[in-house]
Formats: structure tokens, sequence, C-alpha cells
């Protein structure tokens, strides 16, 4: 392991870094975080040297349809690559193949992560932790001491001068029912009446599509307990990183 690391450049340790957190990424995306001061032919050229050497592999499946070249690949850690980023693994495999909804819904949240990171670049705000799944997965007792897991999409914790905000994330893409929104805000309830957060809870941010999918939202939370409102924040999509920077408190 030792050797290969040696092997390893620091722009494609970062590239590493980041995959490993959201474990897919669209080639665009990567080219905007960590190749974005070189030509398009460089580009292609470190990820397919990175693809040769089994640092990452690419999912059978593009984004944005053939033309969209290699900047449409999905790209995920490959044996190599886990052998660096997660040498505690027993096993690694190869990358496999997922369905359409599940890898829209990843990417999704990989968008808000590549976005933080551009807005901390920009110097809007320091992002001082994120945690895609399972990572961001909490456990807790439920009634009749029964173990429960809550499973935000993202765990975000985010540095606006003085303070420290930290955020649970749902990336709802307009494909659950309304019932099974209620069940997860009811799952969130139950988390933070089990005390596990302390004395300071994250707040509880539903990213939408557009606003109709918000209005529907905002029913839903309107339906719940009032004393549990404050838990809730809604936002469309385009809404995320300035209501994120907006601070927890508002």
């Amino acid at each position: 392991m030792a050797a290969l690391a040696a092997t390893i450049t620091l722009r494609e340790r970062e590239i590493l870094s980041t995959v490993a957190v959201v474990r897919v990424a669209t080639g665009a995306q990567l080219v905007r975080l960590h190749l974005g001061g070189v030509s398009a032919r460089q580009a292609r050229g470190v990820l397919a040297s990175m693809v040769a050497r089994r640092l990452v592999g690419r999912l059978p499946r593009r984004i944005g349809g053939v033309r969209a070249g290699s900047a449409g690949f999905v790209y995920t850690l490959d044996v190599a690559g886990l052998r660096l980023m997660a040498p505690e693994r027993q096993r690694w495999q190869r990358p496999w193949p997922v369905g359409t909804p599940f890898l829209a819904h990843s990417l999704a949240v990989t968008e808000l992560f590549v976005s933080l990171r551009e807005a901390e670049t920009a110097g809007l705000v320091v992002v001082a932790g994120f945690q895609a799944e399972p990572a961001s997965w909490r456990s807790f007792p439920g009634v009749g001491g029964g173990r429960m897991v809550l499973k935000p999409d993202a765990r975000v914790a985010l540095k606006l001068g003085r303070y420290e905000d930290t955020w649970m994330v749902e990336v709802d893409r307009a494909t659950e029912s309304m019932p099974t929104i209620r069940r997860k805000c009811e799952v969130y309830i139950r988390y933070w009446q089990s005390g596990r957060e302390g004395e300071v809870f994250p707040r509880v941010l539903w990213l939408v599509p557009d606003e109709a999918r918000r209005d529907q939202l905002l029913a839903v939370l309107s339906r719940l307990p009032a004393d549990t409102w404050q838990l809730f924040t809604v936002a469309t999509f385009s809404e995320a990183i300035p209501r994120l920077i907006q601070g927890a408190g508002v």
C-alpha cells in the first residue's frame, strides 16, 4: 500500500477524498472541484489514468447522454482507491451497477457537496464537515427499547463567523408520497426526543425541486405537533446554498 500511495499526486488524492465522502460523482463534478485549472484534454487524462490504475471506476451508466463524453461518466472508488481510503476494510470489490433513481438521488447529494465547496472557495462559508450516507446515519433507542436508525441523506457542519451550524439534509426528488415524508419526519422527531444530540439539535433541511413540491412538504409539516415545527425547514435545490449560509437559527 505504501508503494501505491507514493504514486498518487496531490490532485489525485483530493479527488479520491471527494469520492470517498460522496460515493459517486460525475466527471463534470470532479472537474469543477479539482480540475478546473487544466484543459479538458488534461482533465480527461487525469481521470483516465486513475481508472487505469483502479483508483476510481466508471459505473456502467452515463449522465447526460453519449455526447457528454468523460464529463458524463459516473465515478466511484475502485479497488486500489478503496485500499487507500478505507484500509480498515477486509474486502474490496469493484464498482457495482446501480439503478437510475438511486444514482440520480446520490448525485444530487454530491451536487450539494460540490456547491458547498465552491461556496467555501468563494469565501462565503467554511465547510467544517460533510457526511453522506451511510456515515450520516444515527441509531437511537425507540419505543420499548428497540433500535431505530435515522438515515439523513447528508449531515453538514458549517462555520459562519464565530458560529458553527449543523444540518441534517433530505434531498427530495418528488418521488416519495406525502405519507412517506410524514413518517420520515416522525423519525426525526423521535430522534430529537431521544436527546442523542445534546442541547443543540441539528436543523433538518428538506431540499425540493420546485415551489409546488415545497408547498406540499410545508402542508405535511404544518400537521406535525407545533413544538416540532422549528426542527424543519424547506428550500428548493436552487436555494440550498443561500439557505445554508443564512444559518440554522433563522
